[in-house]
């Protein structure tokens, strides 16, 4: 099983990372470690998926996946919103406890946030709708953290020359933050190449939070590791996990 670990200087006892398509037991198009269960994959094949993730990994509980709707939402793993099962909700954080907080992306930019104690933690799910919508400052406000006390990672997602996006998407971010209309660069088409990586770090300046580090992989140009729903349509789902060993 092979895993991208966050090159971050978080705290000790502080675990991020994300899944590579690799180690699983999915086949056809969610081959191999797809992790999402609403990809149309054999439900036995991701319970089996997940729980070889957590026994790999030694996590300390079972991941808290979330309903993923391009929202704002953001949730606490430590209240009552899992227990119907999955809340709708692109986020989620932890103050206390062991709980491991998941994502799910094949494109989309997975964001973990840790403050310097290691002690509030979140992960977050940001496709454009949500980073443009304000969902890393939603939160922000749930770990009620000091921004400036915050370290962010980057985890993969697809890059500028791969996302091509029509004016819409492009006027939401230049209402949404300053300095957007230079993560944006004309195609021959007549629409826009958008660096999903540069946006969520003008949202995260934005909002004080200054140790930004990840970016740069790309999960459109990189087959063998990747899933990538932009390039192939039906796939799998890699996972980017945060949680404490030490809480």
């Amino acid at each position: 099983m092979q895993l991208i670990e966050a090159d971050w200087p978080a705290p000790e006892g502080v675990v991020a990372l994300t899944t590579t398509r690799t180690g699983g037991a999915s086949t056809g198009a969610c081959e191999s470690l797809n992790l999402g269960d609403h990809v149309g994959d054999e439900p036995r094949a991701v319970a089996t998926n997940r729980a070889r993730l957590s026994a790999f990994l030694h996590l300390p509980s079972e991941p808290r996946w979330l309903t993923q709707v391009h929202g704002t939402r953001v949730v606490r793993a430590g209240g009552n919103a899992f227990e119907a099962g999955p809340p709708e909700a692109d986020a989620a954080v932890c103050l206390r406890g062991r709980h491991v907080l998941a994502v799910l992306t094949a494109d989309c930019l997975p964001i973990v946030l840790c403050d310097t104690r290691g002690r509030g933690i979140a992960a977050l799910h940001c496709g454009w709708r949500s980073l443009a919508g304000g969902l890393v400052d939603a939160a922000i406000r749930a770990l009620g953290v000091p921004p400036g006390n915050l370290l962010a990672w980057l985890g993969p997602a697809i890059s500028q020359p791969a996302f091509e996006v029509g004016d819409d998407v492009r006027d939401a971010f230049l209402a949404g933050v300053e300095g957007a209309a230079d993560c944006f660069e004309a195609n021959a088409a007549g629409r826009w190449q958008a660096d999903l990586y540069g946006l969520a770090r003008r949202y995260l300046g934005r909002a004080g939070v200054a140790g930004v580090h990840g970016g740069g992989l790309c999960t459109f140009g990189d087959e063998a590791r990747f899933f990538s729903y932009r390039r192939d349509g039906r796939c799998g789902r890699m996972a980017t996990l945060i949680f404490r060993r030490d809480a």
